[in-house]
């Protein structure tokens, strides 16, 4: 498995509040660099408003999915404060994610538009 595989889904991009650290998966350095600012700005601000983890990944179908999680032992991390932020980061960000979809199940999945 690729380090940007993640259990049949493709990692884009992910952020962690614990070492302070971002990934951008190399594969998609074709993407627009403004696009790859705007991912990387939507990844670190939400981990430091909720803390945890994270991702911007790719599932199966090619939908781009939001995903979240923490450390089982931080008790500071707001479960539901997150699942509120994921909606409102969908929401507000709606564009860009068809954009990224679009993109994916296109170029590597292979699928017409």
């Amino acid at each position: 498995m690729d380090t940007f595989n993640y259990i049949d889904r493709v990692v884009l991009c992910g952020a962690n509040s614990y070492d302070k650290k971002y990934y951008f998966n190399p594969e998609f350095s074709s993407l627009p660099e403004s696009v790859q600012d705007d991912i990387h700005v939507i990844c670190v601000l939400f981990t430091e408003e909720v803390g945890g983890i994270f991702r911007m990944e790719f599932n199966e179908e090619g939908d781009l999915e939001l995903v979240t999680e923490a450390a089982e032992e931080d008790i500071l991390y707001d479960e539901i404060g997150a699942g509120l932020l994921v909606k409102e980061v969908q929401k507000s960000r709606r564009e860009l994610f068809e954009q990224l979809t679009l993109f994916y199940r296109v170029i590597y999945m292979g699928e017409e538009i």
